[in-house]
């Protein structure tokens, strides 16, 4: 693990342009963040700087541009409504400590190296998450659109709908539009030269001061230049539960948001992101954001991908992004005092329609109901009900949907054989004892690996264990056994013991056998009836069925090495 992975000068010049390319495209986005947060224009822009910077120094993917996001900012304004919100004296200290305790995780996770699980969440549950940030951004971006106030709660947003409408400030509405127009419209070719939101941000403010002059138009105001003032972090014990809640929410978030465009980035660059670094740098650029009051961030795909075009290949490219940012809130914050919040929730909206999944919303019901529904539910919570209860929900029932098609392979691995031809896996010499054996044994082949799931399938072949006289577990193919399985296994080797019945366990190695060894199963047994071979396991199964029709039965004595049983040389199956 490198401290400044990918950091080097010798692509200065393809650096400074994607850095500058990247701040053009993070201007209107940081600010429309920051306004729609609940924070303020300012916090959208420190969370460029800090973020953007930190990330980029300390972070584990070179052409990677960090700063506020969609989802990242729908978690914000969560946290100002439900913590900041209850606290009028400490609200915003307490908002950004959870700020810089999502920073905290960040750096945690990647130290534990848990880079690679992170993005092990079911895209079913990631993206319904997605796709409702995308329709909360647009559902709360509605009434700054129409020149009305915002609200703060989505279920608020899409109550006062109609209202919004009805007394919709028609400048506002108008240049709201334009900017749908603007970001939707504007052909990839100009596109490339001067990114649509930007386009939008100075076409509808202009549009405003000379068009608009005397209208009520909401705008940004004054926001305050220089250096910005440090807000150490608090702790209040009634809110302690929710500060570790958002925190971790923040930081799962923002870990998952960044390691996606982190593969995006590599696809793009062709080379290989070390994802525990990034969860380092990410989590330090986050610390910085909240000890100075800006949104917390993450990797941003759009400007990763406008980077890497523009010829960023280094972390230079974005520690300088983050440094043209800092210069327009030094010097040059007076530029932005006009925009009106109608651009920028036009903006917003474009951001919540692209975020939203539409290729996945399309086709998902193809692929599987299951997922659909999944999906969906996840999609309504994130919504409707709350960002940390819909990805718990969803990762709970994902969960469940995956065990329960785990167990239904497990179960069909487990094959109880009594007859030749059941043994569809047998040899001929196998078949051949089966045959001669007449149903009095039962060969139990398990096969793939051992879950909990599978325990169910053995408990319910426990009851068929007394009417066969030999019982043979065959485990060669199982390369791991959990503990409940296990546990199955041992209640089966026990009632077959307390019903005088015979037991071989054949192929049990590695793993598997330590698990017998240290559940003492193997203990049970005469050292005899633990074999390698399941033709060997057969052989003596039989022999034991052959003892037991004249009344001996050496392999029920643990103290007895099986020696004395009487054999019987079998006739290879041409014989027959």
């Amino acid at each position: 693990m490198q401290l400044f992975h990918g950091l080097h000068s010798k692509n200065m010049r393809g650096d400074i342009f994607g850095g500058l390319t990247a701040a053009i495209v993070a201007l209107p986005l940081a600010l429309a963040f920051g306004v729609s947060s609940g924070a303020g224009a300012i916090a959208g822009l420190y969370g460029a700087v800090f973020v953007g910077f930190f990330a980029a120094l300390f972070g584990g993917t070179p052409s990677q541009i960090s700063g506020p996001t969609g989802p990242m900012t729908v978690v914000m304004a969560s946290v100002f409504t439900n913590v900041a919100g209850n606290n009028a004296e400490a609200g915003f200290a307490l908002a950004f400590t959870v700020v810089m305790l999502g920073g905290i995780f960040q750096i945690i996770f990647g130290i534990l190296q848990l880079g690679k699980y992170i993005t092990l969440i079911p895209y079913t549950v990631v993206s319904g998450f997605m796709s409702g940030i995308g329709v909360i951004i647009i559902l709360i971006e509605i009434g700054p659109f129409l020149g009305q106030e915002p609200s703060a709660k989505v279920v608020d947003a899409v109550r006062n709908i109609p209202l919004d409408i009805s007394q919709a400030n028609p400048a506002a509405t108008i240049l709201g539009v334009m900017t749908l127009i603007i970001v939707f419209g504007l052909p990839t070719k100009f596109n490339r030269i001067i990114p649509s939101p930007l386009l939008a941000l100075f076409i509808g403010t202009l549009t405003s001061l000379i068009v608009f002059p005397d209208s009520d138009i909401n705008i940004i105001g004054k926001i305050p230049t220089g250096l910005p003032s440090i807000h150490w972090p608090v702790l209040q014990f009634s809110e302690l539960r929710n500060i570790i809640g958002y925190g971790l929410m923040l930081a799962t978030l923002g870990s998952i948001d960044s390691l996606l465009t982190s593969l995006v980035a590599d696809s793009i660059t062709r080379t290989n992101h070390d994802s525990d670094q990034e969860l380092i740098g990410q989590g330090i650029g986050n610390v910085f954001a909240g000890l100075f009051g800006g949104l917390p961030g993450a990797g941003a795909t759009m400007r990763t991908v406008i980077n890497v075009k523009s010829g960023g290949k280094t972390p230079i490219s974005g520690m300088f992004h983050a440094l043209i940012l800092f210069l327009i809130v030094v010097r040059f914050g007076v530029l932005t005092e006009n925009i009106p919040h109608a651009v920028l929730a036009g903006i917003l909206i474009k951001v919540g329609i692209d975020i939203i999944d539409w290729s996945f919303l399309k086709r998902a019901h193809q692929i599987s109901i299951k997922a659909a529904g999944l999906m969906y539910l996840v999609m309504f919570l994130t919504v409707f009900v709350d960002l940390i209860t819909a990805v718990g929900v969803g990762i709970f029932v994902a969960n469940l949907l995956t065990v329960k098609s785990l167990s239904d392979l497990q179960k069909n691995s487990i094959k109880a054989i009594t007859t030749p031809d059941e043994g569809i896996t047998l040899n001929n010499e196998e078949r051949y004892i089966l045959k001669r054996a007449q149903g009095k044994m039962l060969l139990l082949r398990l096969g793939g690996p051992m879950s909990f799931g599978a325990a169910k399938s053995l408990s319910q072949r426990m009851g068929i264990i007394g009417k066969y006289d030999v019982l043979i577990l065959d485990f060669r193919e199982v390369p791991l056994m959990g503990v409940t399985a296990s546990l199955a296994i041992e209640n089966m080797v026990k009632e077959a013991i307390a019903k005088r019945r015979v037991v071989f366990i054949v192929g049990a190695k590695g793993t598997v056998r330590n698990r017998l060894m240290k559940m003492k199963i193997l203990q049970l047994l005469p050292a005899a009836n633990i074999l390698e071979d399941r033709l060997e396991a057969l052989q003596k199964a039989y022999a034991v069925i052959s003892n037991e029709l004249v009344g001996k039965n050496p392999l029920r004595d643990s103290d007895n090495d099986g020696e004395e049983m009487i054999t019987e040389s079998f006739p290879s199956y041409e014989d027959e």
